[in-house]
């Protein structure tokens, strides 16, 4: 099976289907859990051999991750982001359906709090990213394709004592030959470019938002580049800036950025994949702040709970 063409998607309303046309009618996966799982493996298998090189070496990361259940229960965490401000814990964002906040979760799995996002409005949230000092939240998702505009949220984190933010930044825009679904997207750290890549075109493509911003204005985003696969849904780029996690519900692959190397140059090289235990519905994945590893983290989707996984550096 060509993970390319048949690539199974569990979208946010919580229902399996088919991102792309087969012969199996999606209608019958919303009602199958055990066909769901069994094209799951199927496809997974298929990904894991065509990923691997035929080389041995030592692991980037640890194949067995440290895992913690989240507790109380975070049902639609869509993306994650190491807090720089509250060490030890992770600002979590869900997606649409849900108030416009963030979840601070400890990296032992307890919910701690939720800070307010007061005049963000919560359409389809889809990813985080914490750069520098400032948090951005993506309203990037758009499972129908339907949307003129999507929507960026700028704030410098939140403190322990804050519990509302007042104040935001909007960075609108929209791309340069229409409506596409997002999950995932990348900002650079020092010219503060925003880079977003899509889950539904296939294969998955990116696209860069140049800084500087001005609210108010609706910029366009152009394309850079596409990958080598599909179903994208959530990015992470290391606190070093040298690293990017690009994750499908089914992998994470990962890329290493040269000296001087643009993000989009660096994501045309061929990924390695590395270790990722498959979640019920996982979309969210980011590095630790000390670059001592990364976190995954799932929407409960058809799972009974949800668990906070880490992945150790060797």
């Amino acid at each position: 099976m060509n993970p390319k063409k048949a690539l199974l998607i569990l979208h946010s309303d919580k229902f399996l289907e088919l991102a792309f046309p087969m012969t199996i009618n999606p209608a019958l996966l919303r009602y199958s859990s055990l066909l769901a799982v069994i094209i799951l493996l199927i496809t997974c298998s298929t990904c894991q051999r065509e990923s691997g090189s035929g080389t041995k070496s030592t692991p980037l990361f640890d194949s067995i991750p440290v895992v913690v259940p989240v507790i109380p229960l975070i049902a639609e965490a869509s993306g994650i982001a190491d807090s720089k401000k509250i060490a030890g814990n992770l600002w979590v964002q869900e997606d649409s359906g849900n108030p416009p906040q963030l979840t601070l979760l400890k990296h032992n799995g307890a919910v701690q709090r939720t800070v307010y996002i007061k005049g963000a409005v919560n359409r389809d949230w889809e990813d985080i990213v914490l750069a520098g000092t400032d948090i951005y939240i993506g309203d990037v998702g758009d499972n129908n394709a339907v949307y003129p505009d999507y929507t960026f949220y700028k704030f410098p984190e939140p403190g322990l004592n804050i519990d509302t933010v007042t104040a935001f930044e909007t960075i609108r825009f929209r791309y340069a030959d229409g409506a596409h679904d997002a999950e995932a997207f990348l900002v650079e750290p020092s010219a503060k470019n925003i880079y977003i890549i899509t889950k539904r075109d296939v294969p998955s493509r990116i696209f860069k938002l140049t800084a500087p911003f001005i609210s108010g204005t609706i910029y366009t985003a152009e394309e850079v580049g596409r990958l080598s696969y599909t179903g994208v849904v959530s990015a992470a780029l290391s606190a070093d800036a040298k690293e990017i996690i690009i994750k499908t519900y089914l992998s994470l692959n990962y890329y290493k950025i040269g000296a001087g190397e643009k993000i989009e140059t660096a994501l045309q090289k061929a990924p390695a994949i590395i270790p990722y235990q498959i979640e019920p519905q996982g979309e969210a994945v980011c590095f630790s702040n000390d670059n001592n590893g990364y976190f995954t983290v799932s929407e409960k989707g058809f799972g009974s709970d949800v668990k906070l996984y880490f992945y150790k550096r060797n």
